[in-house]
């Protein structure tokens, strides 16, 4: 099967109380002697001088090591609910926090840590009661001491990165339609642009109202300005916020982040506004092909990849390095339930796996300010279809085109570049290319009249040639 790399994307793709003690068996007190007396009585014996009582024992005290007599009967079991509405599953496969009515899984998960930290209040304070009622000196406890100076909470600690960061990143709402879901994102410029992801607002096409909330509770309503399914990127502008002072995010250099760097992921993940997880780059220009589960749409992405937890509700977050700039769009993570990289698999959605992917800031601010600029993304292409079901190492021009074409475009980039259909190519520039995917990620990370270095083998021969890439606007074919 074939699919155009430009525009026609691939379908593939308590027990909680003891038991109540047992009564030990009483002895009898009263005398089972009713007869007459038939014997003879001993002479009586004088009584014995009564034993001088002892002196009385100090009272123990308690230790936070000995073992107390059990505490009173703790906290029921269970917790209150979640403060958060019902969490389902929607029918959009990335990290995107579905609102749709069904079993409360974002408020059990909330409940169940609730409770928990119910459950050790609870025992704490049984304990705690028991040391100072059974002790005349007054509490057992003890207060560490804490000095501001041994808590790193410099401008470049997580602390701090998230202190400064927080107040610039919201979270995305679409209400009002039936595929309503929880995203991220963040302030772009002074004029009110959201950065996010594609899929977070791609519902506002089905009449969803968009609404944007900030870390301190203040809400906007949204338009989409553009967005760009290939990408993954979208851009929103806030309504009525000219009076609000907006804060951007300041952009790093996502081409010169290594592996191993920090980094600090910043979104509502399962609605949970404000959250934030760090964690390191592991790996980079990672391969990522996420669809929207219906197999009619597709994004390729050259990606970072971060260990930071990242789950659903974290779209169209920053990612953000040791210095606490943006370094990417958190966008997708490895499925845990269908064994490839389709965020939470399609139908249902797992959590973090430590395998994160964001897209990379340069690419992603260039589709942001094109976006902005003209409304509809642009795609670097190379005028061919690419063969998404080869098996073999690189990606194959497609034998043949729809409808039994030609699979290169007549005068095209790769036409044009000397490139034939079932040609194999495995290298781009200084990219290795092991897959379909993985050539149009690259691809994508470069622009129109870019020149590019091409490796391609052909009858078992190796050959090298340029291309300059064109331009296709819109995602369309």
């Amino acid at each position: 099967m074939s699919t155009e790399n430009e525009g026609g994307l691939p379908a593939s793709g308590q027990d909680g109380g003891g038991r109540p003690a047992e009564g030990e068996p009483g002895v009898s007190e009263q005398s089972g002697d009713t007869g007459a007396d038939t014997t003879a009585r001993m002479p009586s014996v004088p009584p014995a001088p009564p034993t001088p009582p002892a002196p009385p024992t100090p009272p123990v005290q308690p230790s936070a090591f000995s073992s107390p007599p059990p505490p009173g009967a703790g906290p029921a079991a269970g917790g209150p609910q979640s403060p958060y509405g019902p969490y389902t599953t929607g029918p959009a496969p990335y990290p995107e926090h579905p609102q749709q009515s069904g079993p409360r899984r974002g408020g059990g998960l909330v409940a169940a840590v609730i409770a928990a930290a119910l459950v050790a209040g609870g025992i704490g304070g049984g304990i705690g009661y028991w040391a100072a009622d059974g002790s005349n000196s007054g509490s057992t406890t003890v207060s560490a001491a804490v000095n501001p100076k041994d808590l790193d909470r410099s401008p470049t600690s997580v602390a701090g990165i998230a202190k400064k960061a927080l107040p610039s990143v919201v979270t995305i709402q679409s209400t009002g339609c039936q595929n309503g879901g929880t995203g991220s994102g963040f302030v772009f410029d002074t004029q009110g642009h959201i950065i996010t992801n594609n899929h977070v607002i791609a519902s506002a096409a089905d009449g969803c109202k968009l609404t944007a909330t900030f870390y301190d509770g203040k809400q906007f309503n949204a338009q989409v300005v553009g967005h760009a399914q290939g990408y993954d990127v979208a851009v929103i502008k806030l309504q009525n916020a000219g009076g609000e002072k907006l804060t951007p995010l300041p952009l790093g250099n996502s081409d010169a982040v290594a592996v191993g760097d920090p980094t600090v992921a910043i979104g509502a993940p399962f609605g949970l506004s404000g959250t934030v997880t760090s964690g390191i780059i592991s790996a980079k220009n990672r391969p990522v092909a996420s669809s929207d589960g219906q197999g009619t749409s597709a994004s390729y992405l050259s990606a970072l990849q971060t260990d930071a937890s990242i789950n659903p509700g974290n779209s169209g977050g920053p990612l953000l390095d040791g210095s606490g700039n943006v370094i990417g769009i958190n966008s997708a993570i490895q499925s845990s339930n269908g064994g490839s990289i389709d965020p939470f698999g399609g139908s249902s959605q797992g959590g973090s796996v430590g395998l994160g992917f964001a897209i990379p800031i340069n690419e992603a601010k260039w589709v942001a300010d094109t976006l902005i600029q003209t409304g509809q993304p642009v795609y670097a292409i190379m005028g061919m279809s690419v063969n998404m079901n080869y098996q073999g190492q690189g990606a194959q021009i497609a034998p043949s085109g729809a409808n039994g074409g030609s699979s290169v475009v007549s005068g095209g980039p790769a036409e044009k570049a000397g490139l034939k259909p079932g040609d194999v190519i495995t290298k781009l520039d200084g990219t290795i290319i092991d897959s379909g995917p993985t050539l149009i990620g690259t691809i994508w990370q470069h622009r129109p009249g870019d020149q590019v270095q091409v490796t391609y083998q052909r009858n078992g021969q190796t050959q090298t040639t340029t291309v300059t890439l064109g331009e296709r606007k819109g995602d369309g074919s």
